[in-house]
């Protein structure tokens, strides 16, 4: 899996590439949540469900049925985020889908169950250059866990900076956002 930390570089260069008119902070909070939330799955080892389950880990909660009834969940419930029921719903079901395509191109693991229920088979893409990160926190501050961070730099956070940079560039040079003057 991509680690905690870099899961959330997509709805954050979501949030700079589209701005805060578009997607305001509160709601780009919540795209935060959305990218990690499917790892929470790491309970299903503590209730000793096994990590090829539909329920372990990379299963139910990284599939695309998950995040989009997820993201309709608190479409519906809307008030607070400040934005369109649409504009709320796709940034939030890219933000959990995201996970799991993240997870999809690293390394390791038994590779990701996209389609479950309908279909249990897990999903590697054939392109795979981050390194997979060792689960827990005594495992991950090792010379592997260093490893995992510079692939996540390089693979994860560079196209993330890059998106940010060019909505921001797009919005100030040739949308004439004024906002960005403040």
């Amino acid at each position: 899996m991509a680690t905690i930390f870099s899961h959330p570089a997509v709805p954050i260069s979501l949030f700079f590439f589209f701005g805060k008119k578009k997607i305001p902070a509160i709601l780009a909070i919540f795209g935060i949540f959305f990218s990690i939330l499917p790892d929470f799955d790491v309970v299903a080892f503590k209730f000793g469900i096994p990590y090829e389950s539909d329920w372990g880990h990379r299963g139910f909660t990284h599939s695309i049925l998950f995040a989009l009834v997820m993201s309709c969940i608190v479409a519906f419930f809307r008030t607070k985020l400040k934005a369109s029921w649409f504009t709320i719903f796709l940034f939030l079901f890219v933000s959990a889908v995201s996970h799991g395509v993240l997870d999809a191109m690293t390394t390791g693991g038994l590779g990701v169950g996209f389609f479950v229920p309908w279909s249990s088979e897990r999903i590697f893409f054939e392109y795979r250059p981050i390194r997979v990160s060792p689960i827990g926190p005594k495992n991950f501050f090792t010379a592997r866990g260093w490893v995992v961070v510079q692939s996540e730099l390089l693979y994860i956070w560079v196209p993330a900076i890059l998106v940010s940079g060019t909505g921001i560039l797009i919005r100030r040079f040739f949308l004439k956002d004024r906002s960005l003057n403040h």
